[in-house]
């Protein structure tokens, strides 16, 4: 057992439209870019995997739901699996996109390749149900829910873990709670809430949304892995756990905002004491290009870190630089 692990974060992992159309003419792996070797060094690694895995089904809800992300899964999965994807979220308002069947394929997808997943299920329990991994030996117990899209929701049918996220709002403390109960029950190295929430495009959070991640820090939670506004949002450290907002885009076909560049974030590496203990954060800067993702470039880079930082000043972050990467201490 090493002393320490470290756990990969990121946003959207979108594979679908012209990022399909793209991979039909080139090895699941190029989707990596130059990432490729980082993401293949970290000991774990966990994603929001932002589009359904199959070829079959019909766009769902084409007058109100414009956007529809469907990826092969002929490819896909040997690329999660390239770079070792320890488990996915599917916890989001993109992975009902192509309906039941296309769901389903999802799930068989990534049970056949031994992917975890959480986040949504065939039931509302299993859609409910925390996911259990073992990585460098570290017990990590990962919860998943989205607030994104109630027509979702799985009830009757499959579908995603939906809440209405409100601090203040008992019948949603509740929900979430008893998930985590479930996931704490036999007391877990770490615990991962990976949370979709939010509306697009903002560079920070609503404050009810930092008053709830620090309710699931009180309740257990070591790392907040926060996405859906399509841009990084700020990271703060709270009570001695991480609290990723936003992890912005990692791989997409999006359209790019001139300003808010969405095409623009980081690699969230979380370095984790084989006790349990989150010790630090390092933010590799990324950037889309040819529908894959790459290291950022120097001028990228130094935009990207500069603007994390104007985006955690509200939360007193403090950041290290060392190679020119920043490093937040989360345990002193």
């Amino acid at each position: 057992m090493t002393e320490t692990v470290t756990l990969g974060f990121t946003g959207d992992v979108m594979f679908g439209r012209l990022v399909n159309q793209r991979q039909e003419h080139r090895p699941p792996h190029a989707v990596w870019g130059s990432m490729r070797e980082t993401l293949s060094d970290l000991d774990g690694l966990f994603v929001n995997l932002e589009c359904c895995l199959s070829t079959r089904g019909q766009p769902w809800g084409v007058t109100h739901h414009p956007f529809h992300f469907r990826a092969d899964p002929g490819w896909a999965i040997p690329a999660l699996q390239d770079v070792g994807v320890t488990w996915v979220t599917l916890a989001n308002n993109h992975v009902l996109d192509y309906g039941d069947d296309a769901l389903s394929d999802t799930f068989s997808a990534l049970e056949t390749a031994a992917i975890p997943y959480a986040g949504a299920g065939r039931t509302e329990e299993d859609a409910w149900q925390p996911s259990r991994v073992t990585v460098g030996g570290l017990d990590i117990a990962l919860v998943a829910f989205t607030d994104n899209t109630p027509e979702f929701a799985a009830a009757d049918q499959p579908g995603t873990a939906y809440v209405a996220i409100d601090p203040e709002d008992e019948s949603c403390l509740e929900r979430v709670g008893n998930a985590l109960d479930v996931a704490t029950r036999d007391d877990p190295d770490l615990v991962v809430a990976s949370v979709h929430w939010g509306p697009n495009m903002r560079e920070f959070p609503p404050p009810p949304f930092r008053a709830f991640g620090h309710w699931l820090v009180d309740h257990g939670v070591d790392i907040v892995h926060g996405h859906s506004a399509h841009v990084f949002q700020g990271v703060e450290v709270y009570d001695g756990s991480l609290v990723l907002y936003d992890t912005g885009d990692f791989v997409d076909d999006y359209a790019v905002d001139s300003v808010l560049r969405n095409d623009r974030s980081f690699l969230f590496e979380v370095e984790v004491s084989t006790a349990g203990t989150v010790e630090r954060l390092w933010l590799r800067p990324t950037e889309i290009a040819d529908y894959a993702v790459h290291h950022a470039f120097a001028s990228v880079a130094s935009w990207c870190r500069e603007t994390m930082r104007e985006r955690s000043a509200r939360f007193d972050t403090t950041f290290d630089v060392e190679d020119e990467t920043l490093v937040v201490r989360v345990s002193e």
